[in-house]
């Protein structure tokens, strides 16, 4: 099985310049990422994904940016473990509630 490679960023950032830079030498972007991509070593789908991602960074795609995205990661991350804590400490207050009754009973 082949194992995909991994480019480093400034190899990524370098590729998406030069499509950028030469697009207008392309009747379309896909030509210009068919035509570059085999030169980085990459697929050019996976070029183009790149370019994509660069577009909505910089503002001329409306999508969510990979800051944004990744800090929605980041705080999903914190709730789930705030909400895995909040039921661990009100499971742990019955137990002491329940604890706190019986002991009441019994004297």
């Amino acid at each position: 099985m082949n194992k995909s490679k991994k480019f480093s960023p400034e190899v990524r950032e370098r590729a998406v310049r030069m499509v950028l830079e030469h697009r207008g030498e392309y009747p379309s972007l896909w030509a210009a990422v068919e035509s570059i991509a085999p030169k980085i070593g990459c697929v050019p789908q996976t070029l183009l994904e790149w370019v994509r991602c660069q577009e909505i960074d910089a503002g001329a795609r409306p999508r969510v940016t990979t800051a944004k995205r990744e800090r929605i990661k980041k705080l999903e991350r914190e709730n789930k473990e705030l909400r895995r804590a909040n039921e661990i400490l009100k499971t742990a207050s019955a137990f002491f509630a329940q604890a706190e009754f019986d002991r009441k009973l019994k004297s």
